[in-house]
């Protein structure tokens, strides 16, 4: 008998609400209003007072954390799309 050892990722059933998003980029003054000035394109039920900052031990980048409403699988890579043109996200997860 032969066992997977290949991990599935966890299956998300959508639309699903407090979706955790983690936003890592160059740190910079403005960049929690641009996170999300796109974040409120995507998903206008964000909280601006919800979000958790912490900046890197260097300080060279940050990492905002968001919790949005994901409606599909689509709907989170057009989130990272938009998030990563705007030159200063890194990083989406």
């Amino acid at each position: 008998m032969t066992h997977s050892t290949e991990q599935q990722p966890p299956k998300i059933e959508f639309p699903c609400e407090n979706y955790s998003l983690r936003i890592i980029g160059d740190s910079c003054d403005n960049f929690v209003d641009v996170v999300l000035e796109v974040l409120k394109r995507h998903a206008p039920e964000v909280d601006p007072e919800t979000v958790v900052c912490r900046d890197s031990s260097k300080g060279r980048f940050v990492s905002a954390q968001v919790s949005i409403t994901a409606k599909s699988v689509e709907h989170l890579e057009q989130i990272n799309q938009d998030l990563r043109e705007t030159g200063l996200v890194r990083m989406v997860l």
